[in-house]
C-alpha cells in the first residue's frame, strides 16, 4: 500500500495529548478501511534522542529535521514556548517543507511556528483561545479567529487546542478520503467525526471584568447587574457621566466593542452560565438576560456556535451521586 508520509515534530515540553493524537489517527494500521494508500509517520525533532514532556516522562525522537524533506504532510503539535522565539532551523524546515507543496498543519501554538516561518502571512488562522491575543500581537499580518476548531486554506492548517487536535486531523482525513473513511476513524476512536460549533463555547468568559475606578468600569458594573431589563447607550452615558458620543468612544477604547455589541455579549455569556448551571427552561433564560426567546437563540448560535439546547447538553453541571 502507498504510504503518505506525515512527520510529526516533538520538542522537550511538549503535551503528549497533542502527540497521541496525531500518531493515534496516522500512525495506527487500518487495513479494515480498504483504501487505495494510508499514512506512514515518522516523529521527528531538531535533535533526534530522548526529549521530556508534559507529565515527566521521556519520548525518545529517532528522527531529524531531515524528514520533513520528503513529507507530504508535517504537522506542528505545539511550541515549548508562545513567548519565545521559534528555532532558526524548525522555521527554515517548515519553509522549505511548504515551498515544495508539503501540507503544513498545526495544533494549538503550533500556530506560533507557522506565524514565524511566514506561511500564515496575511490569511486567517486559529489557535488555542488562551494564545489567540498573544499570536495576534506576535504577528499582525495574520487574521487570528479565536471562534473557530480549525482553519483550512489547503496548504496550511491550523488549528486550536488541545482536543481540536483530534478535529483537524479527521478533517485532513476526510480531506484525502472522505467523510465515509473518516466518519469510520472516527468510530473506532470513539470520537464525533464532526464536532459542532467553535472554541467560542469552551473559553472562558467572566461577566463584567473591567477597572472599577473609572466611568465605563462604572457601566461594567451597572449593566452586569441589569442585564434582565433593556439598557439603552443614552442611559448607560448617563450612569458614566458623559455625554453620548464621549460615551460611545471611551467605552469601544476601554472594552474593545460598541456598548450595545457589549451588553448582547454580557447577556449571551450570562445565558450561557445559566444554561450550565441549572434547569430553567430556555424561554426563562431568555427573559432573565434582557433578550427575546428568538433573539436569544438567534445571537446565542451567533456568539456560541451552537443552539442554546445542545450547549446545554454539552455542558449541564450535574450533581455527584450521593454517597451510600
Amino acid at each position: 500500500m502507498r504510504r503518505h508520509r506525515i512527520a510529526c515534530l516533538a520538542f522537550d515540553g511538549m503535551a503528549p495529548f497533542e502527540l497521541s493524537t496525531v500518531a493515534e489517527v496516522f500512525a495506527v494500521p487500518r487495513p479494515e478501511l480498504d483504501v487505495d494508500w494510508w499514512y506512514g509517520f515518522e516523529l521527528c525533532a531538531e535533535t533526534p534522542g530522548p526529549h521530556r514532556v508534559v507529565g515527566g516522562f521521556d519520548i525518545v525522537v529517532h528522527h531529524g529535521l531531515d524528514r520533513l524533506r520528503y513529507a507530504d504532510t508535517v504537522i506542528v503539535p505545539g511550541v515549548a514556548d508562545v513567548r519565545r522565539d521559534v528555532s532558526p532551523k524548525v522555521l527554515d524546515a517548515l519553509r522549505d517543507a511548504h515551498g515544495r507543496g508539503a501540507r503544513v498543519v498545526s495544533i494549538c501554538s503550533g500556530a506560533f511556528a507557522l506565524a514565524a516561518a511566514g506561511l500564515l502571512d496575511g490569511k486567517e488562522a486559529t489557535t488555542h483561545w488562551r494564545h489567540a491575543r498573544l499570536l495576534q500581537e506576535r504577528h499582525p499580518q495574520v487574521k487570528v479567529d479565536a471562534s473557530v476548531l480549525y482553519v483550512d486554506h489547503g496548504s496550511v492548517v491550523t488549528a486550536a487546542g488541545t482536543a481540536a487536535g483530534i478535529d483537524v486531523c479527521l478533517h485532513v482525513v476526510r480531506t484525502d478520503h472522505g467523510a465515509d473513511v473518516a466518519a469510520r476513524v472516527a468510530r473506532r476512536m470513539v470520537v464525533a467525526a464532526h464536532r459542532e460549533g467553535g472554541q467560542a463555547q469552551f473559553a472562558e468568559h467572566p461577566v463584567g471584568r473591567a477597572p472599577s475606578d473609572d466611568p465605563i468600569g462604572k457601566v461594567v458594573r451597572y449593566a452586569s447587574e441589569n442585564l434582565h431589563r433593556r439598557l439603552a447607550v443614552d442611559e448607560l452615558a448617563e450612569v458614566a457621566h458623559l455625554s453620548v458620543r464621549q460615551f460611545e468612544r471611551r467605552f469601544a477604547d476601554a472594552a474593545g466593542l460598541p456598548p450595545g455589541r457589549w451588553v448582547t455579549q454580557q447577556r449571551i455569556r450570562a445565558g450561557a452560565v445559566l444554561l450550565e448551571s441549572a434547569d430553567t427552561p430556555i424561554e426563562a433564560v431568555a427573559g432573565r438576560v434582557g433578550l427575546t426567546v428568538a433573539g436569544f437563540r438567534h445571537h446565542f448560535r451567533e456568539a456560541m456556535g451552537v443552539s442554546p439546547s445542545t450547549y446545554r447538553r454539552q455542558f449541564r453541571s450535574r450533581p455527584a451521586p450521593p454517597t451510600p
